[in-house]
């Protein structure tokens, strides 16, 4: 059987599938079993921000795995204690605490937990198209995908998004935490005003509501900023991260303000933290940092839109764009535009029937990049 055949007769499938098997990547390309190359603006949904095989990230987790892979947190660990602090020094001022988990959904988990131990109550809002995860707290909180899980964890409301007035009308005495994300991802790339960041915060402070604000894939200098929250100029009371915080190696993590309890015993992680995920951590923000990638994200994300437009094709709707984080919403389904991409080795993403998500590594050169958009422009002026 080759690669592809064996992973049919072997997994338990819950993707959808496109007929691609990649073996290997390098920067902003990966590379499929046939030897064929491909721009790669999927970046493991996200993740590879630094690229693929990034010699830093590589380094530092060879020397950690040759000193000490696992180390549960009943005892401390060196490398552990590193990256919790360099992860609240870029964070927004006011981020004191940080848990570690292993992905995006573990981290709203215990973003919903601790706003619950932290205020006694236990309903909150989140919004409508809103995606947080898929496990069965982080689905409660989550406006898709529901329906076959019901019932769910009960105390979970949606209000539209980008509207205060639905938004204070829904708090309630037993409201917990209002739970967003300042760009909706999975939700077509649509970002949040300023406005109402600004008075979302506002809200919460004066309903005594914490603010948990989902940065799992706007985190990590995606945005323009190391996190949309910096973008926006507002400090949330918890922040749940992963996809790109270690530079493809599973990790996530919640970072929170003193206003946030954890009650020893209540919550836990065999594999949060491990010094493997710490270390790839580690360089990977340090990676960030000394490369200016926000500054790279925010050019580059402009230097695409400005290409795009001077020719927007007809079947374009609306482009919606926040550094290198890239929605493009077509009067049309996006699935065919997809699979002509990745005909022409252009790979890209849905972010529902009729967004094409755009999320290249920020390493991406912008010969690259004016490649993917000139390619897409040619797929939807046919």
């Amino acid at each position: 059987m080759n690669s592809i055949e064996l992973e049919q007769a072997s997994a338990f499938e819950v993707y959808p599938k496109r007929d691609l098997c990649i073996v290997s990547g390098k920067g902003a390309e990966v590379t499929d079993s046939n030897g064929n190359t491909y721009i790669d603006c999927v970046a493991g949904i996200g993740v590879a921000n630094v690229g693929h095989a990034n010699p830093s990230i590589v380094n530092a987790v060879a020397t950690q795995a040759k000193t000490l892979i696992t180390c549960p947190g009943i005892f401390y660990n060196d490398i552990r204690g590193q990256c919790m602090r360099r992860l609240i020094d870029i964070a927004p001022e006011g981020m004191s605490k940080a848990f570690l988990c292993n992905s995006g959904t573990e981290a709203m988990e215990a973003a919903l937990k601790f706003a619950r131990i932290s205020t006694g109550k236990n309903e909150f809002i989140s919004a409508m198209r809103g995606f947080h995860g898929r496990s069965m707290g982080a689905l409660s909180a989550t406006f898709k995908y529901r329906q076959e899980f019901e019932p769910l964890i009960p105390g979970h409301h949606f209000v539209p998004f980008n509207n205060i007035e639905k938004l204070t009308a829904a708090i309630t005495d037993q409201t917990a935490a209002v739970v967003i994300e300042l760009i909706q991802g999975e939700g077509g790339v649509r970002p949040a005003s300023r406005e109402y960041a600004k008075q979302v915060r506002e809200l919460c402070d004066a309903k005594n509501v914490l603010l948990i604000v989902d940065e799992v894939q706007t985190g990590f200098a995606r945005t323009g900023s190391m996190f949309a929250s910096q973008h926006y100029g507002i400090c949330p009371d918890i922040m749940a991260l992963s996809k790109a915080i270690a530079g493809g190696v599973p990790m996530g993590a919640v970072l929170c303000t003193d206003n946030v309890e954890a009650v020893i015993g209540k919550h836990g992680s065999t594999f949060g933290g491990n010094p493997l995920a710490s270390a790839a951590c580690i360089a990977n923000i340090d990676y960030i940092v000394e490369n200016n990638l926000t500054e790279a994200a925010t050019s580059k994300g402009a230097r695409f839109v400005q290409r795009f437009t001077a020719n927007q094709p007809a079947l374009v709707r609306e482009i919606r764009q926040t550094g290198l984080m890239i929605g493009i919403e077509l009067k049309i389904k996006s699935k065919p535009v997809l699979e002509a991409l990745m005909e022409r080795g252009i790979l890209a993403l849905p972010a529902g029937p009729t967004v094409v998500r755009l999320l290249p590594p920020l390493i991406i050169s912008e010969d690259a990049l004016d490649t993917v958009c000139d390619t897409l422009l040619e797929v939807l002026n046919q």
